[in-house]
């Protein structure tokens, strides 16, 4: 299919262009349907949220508030509500606004505090908040805010006003990108090379969303799973297509032409891109088995984006490398290539320092190692699952000052009240114990319908404390089954603690499937049961270091006013559940690129040092540049606006840089070292029943080789014969290099004066043999090699290398 791609690069191209702007009419057209369905099945806020939608159907559209607070006096004088009163009737004749409940009507005095200095307004759309148009959203605002004066404060919150305050939709994903651009020109030297992993990422993350946003017509997807699908699909979708487009180079430098070098890139790392893809996906699909309705929407929009970043990397990916063919390379890795030949496939530099000094000292590394992510992860053990509101928003913003001066004038609890729904029976003596309960502040009850009673109940605290918590327990443990009523506690706080329990009884079968799951992927791919054991430890110390991550910065407030974000609170319960699944996919894929070369280089050497040295050497680098563009693209999402997706990119910017930083370059290297040999046992019994599943592939027959020889099982042999030009004369100091089709260096030698040359061959089968020579162009040639010497005399002719022999 590479090849194909590579061959036919305008249709490819033509195709993928057709279906982005095909996606995107038909996005446009339809526009989004996003529903947050937070219930669970079989909770108590579930099943009163359940009799409530039975009783009052009609309760469809987003309320949203209007806040106001005098320095002096009361809201109640003439010189306020000469003010405030006119600006609430304008909104309310406003088209999309149903109706405006004011403190100044009859029944309104409920509305203004008991100091008479703060008041409230209740503003009802004709549609949810994601239906709301932001132009009528910001006329509220405006409308609400002008009548502001000296002495006199409005604000506004809810749902539909949090939508206008959010940054302008892509800033997130544009700082990103740009940041990854960066990163990318550092790593390539060039703007071509440079330009692939992001068009590659952009294309997929473009259909992904267009194609989300049109599910969403047809299931429920929450409004959050965008960004989600954002966050993850443009690190995956860069650090795919950086992973081929490295080989792909890698091949070039090494003497191989830029087709045959693009369809060794697509079967070698495209491989292992299709692995590890398959692999998130996996993970992701795994939030199914905690029955979180609210988590499938997030399932669907993440995985697609996911499968089409795999999809665009190994048939986008080719197309765009048939375009640029050398191109892929700097000007100056061109001239240098043309000058002096093929580069020498070992590693040197910083990386092959590093992979010395690990080897050395294992033991001091793996130490220090494991102390740091121990230290980093000791907050986890003080983590608490609940939801984040309009208080935990900047301080600057309208809606967190309404939510402040709610708290201020009827209480703490009064941003997020309980509903008792009661199912028949008579609500009035429930109501009077619930009055009396530790912790209620009010208590009030609706008129029934459908013999449905809702009693409102305000907490003395706060949605977020865990006296909050502590209350909701009381209530449905004690209160309700003394007073003999058939009753059910919901609301929007009441939904989240359901969340947090459910998740924190489930969250243990989740992570022991997802680990059993990488345990066998691995064993598999590697033939080993030390390696996959190794890389589960691995996992479950980064989730612990990067939640602990997560815990200091938002739940203790450690650098939120450095980080621009709002006020600390409790982590978002569906997070861990989220962050799990991604990160255990993201961790797969480093596991996978890091342990397949060292894998590679023990099948051929049986040296445990030598492999896991050379594996680090030859990938760390590249995981490294990989990290670093996730890290840019997660910590972007910073600025999203969504408390949610803070949380996620942080947490995951955390667990991306812990795990290649700190584990994948120390620690299992360290590790490794420290165990030998065992790390690639496998029993016996075991080996022969385990399916063959290989990331990297066997070594490929070429369909028209040069001076074939008859295949045979054999050892090692060599390649020899003599460098000549086409007049016969010895081409004397001529460097031959022999490669594997995988473009790793098996020989180096140069010519005597006499033209002859040897070169080792450590088995049969196919390779590549790259000649260079002073004052004549490089060449290189496929050989096949069987079991005896192979003669093969090179001619340095200008056009091309031929076999005499």
């Amino acid at each position: 299919m590479a090849r194909w791609c590579y061959r036919h690069r305008l249709v490819v191209l033509l195709l993928w262009v057709g279906a982005l702007l095909g996606l995107g009419f038909a996005g446009s057209a339809a526009g989004t349907n996003y529903a947050d369905t937070f219930t669970l099945p079989n909770t108590d806020s579930t099943r009163a949220y359940d009799l409530m939608e039975k009783a009052f159907p009609e309760r469809s559209g987003d309320t949203d508030t209007v806040v106001w607070k005098v320095d002096e006096g009361s809201v109640r004088d003439d010189s306020v509500r000469s003010r405030i009163a006119p600006a609430l009737e304008e909104i309310g004749r406003m088209k999309g606004v149903g109706d405006v409940s004011s403190p100044y009507a009859a029944q309104g005095s409920t509305q203004i505090s008991e100091n008479g200095r703060i008041a409230y307004a209740q503003v009802t759309f004709t549609e949810q908040a994601n239906g709301v148009p932001k132009e009528l959203v910001q006329d509220v605002v405006d409308t609400a805010q002008d009548a502001e004066r000296a002495g006199l404060q409005v604000e506004l919150g809810g749902q539909a006003i949090t939508r206008i305050q959010e940054p302008p939709t892509g800033i997130a994903e544009m700082v990103g990108i740009m940041a990854a651009a960066v990163v990318l020109f550092l790593a390539f030297g060039s703007v071509f090379a440079m330009l692939l992993p992001l068009v590659v990422a952009i294309a997929a993350l473009g259909t992904g969303l267009m194609a989300t946003s049109l599910l969403s017509h047809v299931t429920d997807v929450p409004e959050v799973a965008p960004l989600l699908g954002s966050l993850i699909g443009l690190g995956v979708g860069i650090d795919y297509a950086l992973f081929i487009v490295t080989r792909h180079r890698r091949g070039i430098l090494r003497g191989m032409k830029p087709e045959e070098s693009a369809v060794t890139a697509l079967n070698t790392s495209g491989r292992a891109v299709l692995f590890a893809g398959g692999t998130v996906c996996i993970a992701l699909a795994g939030m199914l088995v905690m029955n979180m309705r609210f988590l499938d929407g997030v399932v669907v929009a993440t995985s697609l984006t996911v499968v089409l970043s795999v999809l665009a990397a190994t048939t986008l990916l080719p197309a765009l490398l048939g375009m640029l063919g050398m191109r892929v390379l700097s000007r100056k890795q061109r001239r240098r290539l043309a000058a002096t030949g093929p580069e020498p496939a070992e590693a040197s530099g910083l990386a092959a320092r590093w992979s010395m000094y690990v080897q050395k000292r294992p033991r001091s590394i793996a130490a220090g190692a494991l102390v740091v992510m121990v230290i980093l992860a000791l907050p986890v053990l003080s983590i608490r699952l609940g939801a984040t509101d309009q208080g935990n928003h900047k301080d600057s913003t309208t809606t967190r000052q309404a939510y402040d001066l709610l708290a201020e004038g009827f209480g703490p609890g009064f941003n997020g009240p309980l509903q008792v729904v009661v199912d028949g029976g008579d609500a009035d003596a429930l109501v009077s114990t619930i009055r009396s309960t530790e912790g209620v502040a009010q208590v009030a009850a609706a008129p029934p319908s459908e013999g449905v009673t809702v009693i409102q109940v305000v907490p003395t605290t706060s949605p977020q404390s865990e006296k909050t918590d502590q209350l909701i327990d009381r209530l449905r443990d004690d209160v309700i089954p003394e007073s003999g009523a058939e009753a059910h506690v919901g609301g929007v706080t009441a939904v989240f603690k359901d969340f947090a329990a459910v998740t924190g009884d489930r969250l243990p079968y989740f992570v022991a499937a997802i680990i059993t799951l990488g345990f066998l992927l691995l064993m598999v791919a590697f033939r080993s049961l030390v390696v996959p054991l190794t890389a589960a430890l691995m996992n479950l110390i980064a989730a612990a270091a990067s939640f602990g991550v997560l815990v200091a910065i938002f739940q203790w407030g450690w650098g939120t006013g450095l980080l621009g974000l709002g006020k600390e609170g409790p982590i978002t319960a569906f997070l861990p559940v989220i962050m799990l699944s991604l990160l255990f996919g993201l961790s797969m894929d480093y596991q996978v690129f890091l342990v397949s070369r060292m894998h590679e280089e023990w099948v051929h050497t049986k040296d445990n040092a030598r492999a896991v040295r050379v594996g680090l050497a030859e990938t760390s680098r590249v995981i490294n540049c990989a990290a670093l563009i996730m890290i840019c693209v997660f910590s972007a999402f910073v600025l999203s606006g969504d408390m949610e997706g803070a949380m996620a990119g942080i947490g995951l910017a955390a667990a991306v840089a812990l795990d290649a930083f700190i584990l994948r370059t120390a620690l299992v290297p360290a590790a490794m070292h420290l165990l030998g040999n065992s790390n690639w046992w496998l029993p016996a019994g075991l080996e022969k029943r385990l399916p063959h599943l290989a990331v990297e592939p066997r070594e490929e027959e070429v369909s028209e080789p040069h001076a074939r020889v008859p295949d045979a099982d054999g050892g090692s042999t060599v390649i020899h014969g003599f460098v000549r030009t086409p007049d016969g004369a010895p081409v004397e100091g001529a460097a031959l290099t022999l490669l594997s089709k995988g473009g790793r260096q098996l020989d180096r030698v140069t010519s005597l004066a006499d033209g002859s040359y040897i070169v080792s061959v450590p088995s049969a089968g196919s390779y590549l043999l790259a000649v260079t020579a002073a004052e004549h162009p490089s060449r290189a040639r496929h050989v096949m090699v069987g079991a005896e010497p192979l003669v093969y005399d090179v001619e340095l002719a200008e056009d091309e290398v031929d076999a005499v022999n």
